[in-house]
């Protein structure tokens, strides 16, 4: 059996191009230093700063609304001048922006620069997604974008346990690290990987090309792209108004805070690319995205149980963490498949719009909502909303 199972891992990671697995190595480096965005609503809140749950919501509200038109930007640009220059510069300003965000210390300041990382940092992400379909087969494209997530959750397990032992010395040190990723992921993509042009469209395949419409008149691909922002909205909880409830309501440290939230990087780390591995092709998309969005709902609806302990936080988590195995290296695959060459920048930037939306939509409202009606009632909430959305992407198959 022990060999059987080294087996199914070498399976499991063979036949990957070595510009997706250079590809995912930058993407480590950079998620290493994911230290900001988990903590930001502690650091906001905490002492040294003193504002409000509600100001909070509004800077990462603000952070989502960056995001938002960062992706349509950094998808426009990389159908027009190629996926390689877009990814290096965006990585390098984001570096550059997430160190002189620490140096801000005014409510408006935050604001305003928090706004513009977003807007950078996000103008990455349809040029990376275009990069690993330009790089990647069809027969192994759901394994190359989970290889590229597991870089990112692996990065993320690193990043918020490293972050919660900062955080605890001095927030500040967060922005630094984050930044410092961000420049040195640049450098590698600019020292290891060459250059590729924007593929332009030859005049013998202008009819072809006539036929592909615009990303959102694909009516199929744009409810996915609504079901998508109603789920992640729900699901940046996680991420956000989480850790604040584990502060305030169950008292927990910073540190375990950390440790808690790292679970989640370390078994996708470890799970999600076999789990890619058995069911890729084997299942439609949709059924398994919409089992995935049901577990991550009953996670936050089992928040409202009585008598609860760091070690059921432990099992949340794991559940959380099972859902997003299942639903969301194949919402990756389900999009790509309706793409072209020279317009899988549309659509990747569409896509990372439903997320960054929900960036502004979920932390901001929930905020307000844990403000009014308290922690719980929100968990009620959330989940409810996560079922459904399980249902609406069931409808599409």
């Amino acid at each position: 059996m022990f060999q059987a199972t080294i087996r199914t891992y070498k399976n499991a990671y063979s036949g990957l191009s070595r510009e997706t697995w250079l590809l995912s190595l930058i993407m480590l480096i950079n998620r290493s230093g994911t230290m900001v965005i988990p903590f930001m609503t502690l650091y906001l809140t905490s002492p040294e700063m003193g504002y409000s749950i509600s100001k909070a919501g509004i800077v990462f509200g603000l952070f989502g609304a960056g995001a938002f038109s960062g992706a349509w930007f950094g998808g426009r640009l990389t159908d027009k001048i190629g996926f390689y220059p877009v990814q290096w510069v965006t990585l390098l300003g984001g570096g550059i922006l997430f160190i002189v965000l620490g140096q801000m210390k005014t409510y408006p300041l935050i604001c305003v620069f928090t706004f513009l990382l977003s807007f950078v940092n996000e103008s990455f992400r349809p040029a990376n997604s275009t990069a690993i379909a330009f790089y990647s087969k069809e027969s192994n494209r759901t394994r190359s974008y989970a290889l590229n997530r597991l870089a990112i959750n692996l990065g993320w397990a690193v990043g918020v346990a490293v972050g919660g032992v900062l955080a605890e010395l001095n927030y500040e040190y967060l922005f630094w690290v984050d930044g410092i990723t961000n420049i040195s992921a640049a450098l590698l993509i600019w020292m290891f990987l060459k250059p590729v042009k924007a593929i332009v469209p030859h005049r013998d395949r202008i009819k072809e090309t006539i036929k592909q419409l615009p990303a959102y008149l694909d009516r199929q691909f744009m409810y996915f792209i609504l079901f998508t922002t109603l789920f992640a909205a729900c699901f940046f909880q996680i991420f956000t108004n989480l850790p604040v409830y584990f502060r305030k309501d169950l008292h927990l440290s910073e540190g375990f805070i950390g440790f808690i939230m790292s679970i989640n990087g370390v078994m996708i780390a470890i799970l999600e690319m076999v789990f890619v591995y058995k069911m890729e092709g084997k299942r439609r998309n949709i059924s398994l995205i919409s089992l995935g969005v049901f577990f991550v709902g009953l996670s936050f609806l089992s928040l409202n149980l009585p008598g609860i302990t760091g070690l059921y936080l432990l099992l949340m988590i794991c559940i959380v963490t099972i859902g997003e195995i299942f639903a969301m290296p194949f919402m990756n695959t389900y999009w790509i498949a309706r793409t072209k060459d020279n317009n899988r920048g549309q659509y990747a930037a569409m896509y990372t719009m439903a997320w960054s939306a929900a960036q502004t939509l979920g932390p901001m409202g929930a905020a307000a909502l844990a403000d009014v009606k308290g922690f719980h009632f929100l968990w009620w909430i959330v989940g409810g909303c996560c079922i459904f959305c399980a249902f609406l992407f069931r409808r599409l198959q």
